[in-house]
C-alpha cells in the first residue's frame, strides 16, 4: 500500500496489486511546507515535499518553482549528482524562465565543488570550467556570471598548477621536451594565473639545458618585461648570465607571440 496521509479529499486508484493514493493537496501548500523544512535545514524532507509538488501538480507554476528548489536543496546537502540532474531537467523544461541562469549556475557550482586535489586527475576541473563558461556565455549580465568568473580563475589556477607539477617532474627526470610542453600550456592558456611567472622561468631553465639559447633568452626577457620585480625573473636573469648571455626577446618566438596575443606585450 503506497499512500500519503493528508487532510481533505483524496482519490484512490488501484494499479494491479497496489493502491496508489493521489492527493489533491494544493500545490502552494506543499511548496510552502518544503520551504519551512528548508528553513529548519531538514533538506531530505524538503526535497520530498518539493518532489510531491512536481509529481502531483506537474504543469503548474509551483512545479517549476519546486524543481529549482529540489536542485538547490540537493546542492546544499552535497548531493551534487542529484542537484545537476534536477537543474538540467529544469533547463530542459523551462529554458527561458527567470531562474534558468540560477539552474545553470547550480550545475557549474556542483562540478566546481568537486574539484579534486591538484595531485589527482583534473577531469572534474575541466568539466567545472566548461559549465562555468556556459554561465558566463549564456547569462553574461547576471550576478551568477560574476560569481562564475571568479570560480573560473580558481579553476584555471588549479589546472595550471597541475601542469606545473608534471612539468617540474619532467625536468627532474631530464625530460626537457616533456617539461617544455607542460610549461607551454601554462604560458598559452593560463597566463592570468599565479603560475605563469614560474612557467617562464622553467622554460628558461629547460631551454638552457637543451642549448636552445635564443628561446631561453626570450623567456627570460618576456618574464622580465611583464614581471620585473619577480624573484623568478631574478633567478632567470642569473641563469642566463651564468652562460655569458643577456635576456633578449626574439619577436618570432612562440613565447613572445603568446604574450602579445593577450596584450601583455614583450620588449621593444
Amino acid at each position: 500500500m503506497i499512500g500519503v496521509t493528508v487532510s481533505g479529499c483524496a482519490g484512490l486508484f488501484r494499479d494491479k496489486d497496489e493502491d496508489l493514493v493521489i492527493t489533491d493537496e494544493p500545490a502552494e501548500k506543499i511548496y510552502n511546507e518544503g520551504l519551512t523544512l528548508m528553513a529548519k535545514e531538514d533538506y531530505p524532507a524538503a526535497v520530498k515535499r518539493f518532489e510531491d509538488v512536481d509529481r502531483q501538480h506537474p504543469y503548474s507554476e509551483w512545479s517549476r518553482k519546486a524543481l529549482i528548489m529540489i536542485a538547490f536543496a540537493n546542492y546544499t546537502q552535497g548531493k551534487y549528482d542529484e542537484a545537476v540532474g534536477a537543474a538540467k531537467r529544469y533547463l530542459a523544461l523551462h529554458p527561458g524562465s527567470e531562474d534558468a541562469s540560477y539552474a545553470q549556475y547550480l550545475i557549474a557550482a556542483s562540478y566546481y565543488d568537486q574539484i579534486p586535489d591538484i595531485s589527482r586527475d583534473q577531469a572534474r576541473t575541466d568539466r567545472a570550467m566548461e559549465a562555468l563558461e556556459d554561465v558566463v556565455r549564456k547569462y553574461p549580465n547576471t550576478e551568477y556570471a560574476v560569481e562564475a568568473k571568479k570560480k573560473i580563475e580558481v579553476a584555471k589556477d588549479q589546472l595550471a598548477g597541475k601542469e606545473m607539477m608534471i612539468g617540474r617532474y619532467y625536468l627532474d627526470q631530464r625530460n626537457y621536451i616533456g617539461g617544455i610542453n607542460r610549461f607551454k600550456v601554462v604560458v598559452t592558456k593560463y597566463q592570468t594565473t599565479r603560475h605563469v611567472e614560474e612557467a617562464l622561468y622553467r622554460l628558461t631553465e629547460a631551454y638552457m639545458s637543451l642549448g636552445v639559447v635564443n628561446e631561453a633568452q626570450t623567456s627570460a626577457a618576456v618574464l622580465g618585461y611583464n614581471f620585473p620585480d619577480s624573484q623568478w625573473y631574478k633567478d632567470a636573469y642569473k641563469l642566463v648570465q651564468s652562460r655569458g648571455l643577456e635576456p633578449v626577446e626574439n619577436k618570432e618566438s612562440w613565447i613572445s607571440k603568446a604574450f602579445k596575443g593577450l596584450g601583455l606585450g614583450g620588449q621593444g
